[in-house]
């Protein structure tokens, strides 16, 4: 299957500055912002500003920069909202969730940083 970026999904637009949000950090390739719908009292996405659907195409296609900056911004939030490690936080969960099975909403790469509270179990273990 070919990546098919839709340039007017919600995240393409708030890029464009057409839907506002509330900016946590951006950097020259990458956009931190809070979810609006938080699942967690911390909960921020990341994605970057290039045309990406999913973490493995922008893995195979972003430039290494593209890919320094994103991963780099990731790091900063978790330092920022006090959830890193090795500052002593709680910890977090990182998440990107890419095409039907994986239950992609918003075909733009982002990552959700939860944080702030036990999340749980990632996935309930079933028995086939």
């Amino acid at each position: 299957m070919a990546y098919s970026y839709d340039d007017q999904n919600i995240f393409a637009k708030i890029l464009r500055g057409e839907i506002p949000n509330n900016t946590v950090a951006e950097t020259e390739h990458s956009l931190a912002f809070s979810d609006i719908a938080p699942q967690a009292p911390h909960h921020v996405l990341v994605i970057p500003k290039g045309a990406y659907v999913s973490y493995d195409h922008f893995a195979q296609t972003a430039t290494d920069a593209e890919i320094l900056d994103f991963t780099r911004l990731i790091g900063k939030i978790c330092t920022d909202l006090g959830v890193s490690l090795e500052g002593d936080g709680d910890g977090f969960r990182m998440v990107s969730n890419a095409g039907q099975d994986g239950v992609q909403d918003v075909p733009h790469l982002h990552v959700h940083i939860l944080a702030g509270r036990p999340l749980g179990p990632m996935l309930e273990r079933r028995l086939s």
